[in-house]
């Protein structure tokens, strides 16, 4: 992988590309444009991705492109990249990347010369060499990058959805509480040493690359006697969000007032 720099809207962003000759186009993550402000234009036609094997990929369609100054060292282009839901990688450079600069890879040594006349004459500013580094190493710069200290409140924020116009949005009880409190969309009687799927009516979309956790409130379970039996939201998941909430308590206990 290699270090590129990319001139979004409104900031640099620098980041670790992979270099990929198995792939038919260069590519850049959706949600990374959109994360930074980088613009992106309706394509003239909607386009599939395909596996290896024939099979669509979850990659596509393409909708937009997106065209951006892109620095690598001292090597300076206008990139034009397909923009697509990348699993793995924020930016790919493939075939038509590796064609148009035609760069000098020694992949023993991780060094990428650009030497051909197109980059000597127009896109280098001085030293023709770069190199790259380790794929983990670059990955783990990437999150870093994606979860670091340089985002913007905004970037921060999980996504909340009402499903159900009488559901409560989740509220944080103090400025030092750990999460958010969530409420019961209606009630529900949990019997005795029983347990119940109790709905909150919301949808809750985490940030990029983690999960949202259900965890029982201390105050709540010892007065109550009520655990929660599962609790990881993952961060591609789109529906209710649902509580299995359980007690070991001799009486019958109601969500909607006790246990929010």
């Amino acid at each position: 992988m290699v270090t590129i720099q990319l001139h979004g809207t409104t900031r640099q962003i620098t980041i670790n590309a992979m270099i990929d000759s198995g792939a038919t186009e260069d590519f850049i993550d959706k949600v990374f444009c959109s994360k930074y402000n980088i613009r992106t234009t309706q394509a003239k036609t909607i386009r599939e991705v395909y596996l290896a094997d024939g099979r669509p990929s979850a990659m596509g369609p393409i909708t937009h492109t997106a065209k951006v100054p892109m620095d690598i060292g001292s090597h300076r282009e206008l990139a034009i990249f397909q923009v697509a839901k990348l699993p793995n990688h924020e930016v790919i450079l493939g075939i038509p990347w590796l064609k148009q600069h035609s760069p000098r890879i020694d992949w023993g040594q991780g060094k990428i010369t650009f030497e051909s006349e197109r980059c000597t004459t127009w896109c280098l500013k001085e030293s023709l060499t770069v190199y790259a580094i380790p794929e983990d190493e670059a990955r783990e710069e990437n999150l870093k990058v994606e979860f670091g200290v340089a985002q913007s409140k905004k970037d921060q924020r999980v996504k909340v959805k009402k499903l159900d116009p009488q559901a409560k949005i989740p509220t944080r009880g103090s400025t030092q509480a750990a999460g958010h409190d969530l409420y019961a969309n209606a009630s529900k009687m949990i019997l005795a040493r029983g347990q119940e799927v109790v709905q909150t009516g919301i949808s809750i979309t985490p940030l990029r690359g983690s999960y949202s956790r259900i965890a029982p409130r201390s105050g709540i379970a010892v007065k109550h006697l009520v655990a929660v039996n599962a609790g990881v939201i993952d961060s591609d998941y789109t529906g209710e969000i649902k509580v299995v909430h359980s007690t070991w308590a001799t009486k019958t206990i109601t969500s909607k007032t006790e246990i929010e």
